[in-house]
């Protein structure tokens, strides 16, 4: 099988998120029968986790993930390998893939991610860069099909047509969130401030209709049956905080927001999450909330993309 990467949502085609979202239900399913399930044991895999961005959820969710599937997993962060020592990034993608079976990155620039999988022999997973987070809508699309499974029990028929609200920053969050509607066949309502719109080019938009833009957050949850945000302040746009927090202050998702939405709409939150700020404590510790789920289901996706990854298509 030849190498694939994933560095963003459209490097893979609907028919395998159809696939992936079937394996990560099956991979959950296991793992709360406390059934093992170990395709990485023999022969043993190894995941080498690179870290230039500070991790709690994608840490742990790979790492537990890697080992609970057999295999064995390397920490490496820039303080702690030459990669934070002007190692050309095209020199460590050349070494550490030789002694890895796959790698993920957690990193700033999407253009160093991109390098390192140019020179890599083995698979390459983006953990999270400041352009995209495909990992993370993978789990927030897996938990929607969880909560509103489609008649047919075709994941993609429990997302195609759906809307989701995204309220706040234009980040790496919504560009991915475009990604997967185009894709997918669902549509964003954006809401942002003034100056922090998400960006379609970035992105790599082909079809406008995928998504809408809003002035008013309340306007772009209406209808929506997702609700979903994240913090004001990314990671290495601390400097720009107290700004954020003027710009973003009518942007905070709260019970009026989520009253206007269906009335089963859910709310996601990719976490860590300020109560106050991006979403009031009323709503994200409230009934629609599906938060803890979200975030475990982390894992579970990963686990199957890893599994696509090395194995290929199994069932």
């Amino acid at each position: 099988m030849s190498i694939r990467h994933y560095l963003q949502f459209k490097d893979f085609s609907a028919a395998e998120y159809g696939y992936l979202l079937r394996r990560a239900a099956f991979i959950k399913a296991k793992f709360k029968a406390v059934e093992k399930y170990q395709p990485f044991a023999d022969p043993d895999r190894t995941l080498a986790m690179i870290f230039e961005k500070a991790s709690t959820r994608t840490r742990v969710s790979f790492e537990a993930g890697m080992y609970q599937m057999g295999g064995s997993v390397v920490h490496l962060t820039t303080g702690d390998s030459q990669l934070g020592r002007a190692e050309p990034i095209e020199d460590s993608a050349r070494v550490i893939s030789r002694m890895v079976d796959i790698v993920m990155i957690r990193t700033f620039g999407q253009d160093k991610l991109e390098k390192f999988a140019q020179f890599s022999r083995v698979p390459v997973i983006n953990g999270l860069t400041n352009e995209f987070h495909p990992c993370q809508i993978l789990a927030d699309l897996f938990t929607l099909t969880e909560y509103r499974p489609a008649p047919s029990g075709d994941p993609l028929d429990a997302v195609r047509g759906k809307v989701v609200a995204w309220v706040g920053d234009g980040n790496n969050m919504a560009n991915t969130w475009l990604q997967a509607a185009e894709l997918l066949g669902f549509t964003v309502h954006v809401s942002t401030p003034s100056g922090y719109e998400v960006d379609a080019k970035l992105a790599g938009i082909s079809n406008p209709a995928c998504y809408k833009v809003f002035k008013d957050p309340k306007e772009a949850c209406q209808g929506a049956d997702l609700v979903t945000t994240d913090v004001w302040t990314s990671m290495g746009y601390e400097a720009e905080n107290e700004v954020r927090r003027a710009a973003f202050k009518q942007w905070c998702v709260d019970e009026a927001m989520m009253a206007v939405a269906q009335p089963d709409a859910l709310f996601m939150h990719c976490l860590p999450a300020h109560r106050g700020e991006e979403v009031t404590a009323e709503v994200i510790d409230g009934p629609q909330s599906v938060v803890w789920d979200e975030a475990e289901n982390r894992m579970h996706v990963q686990k199957a993309l890893m599994e696509y990854l090395l194995l290929g298509h199994l069932a």
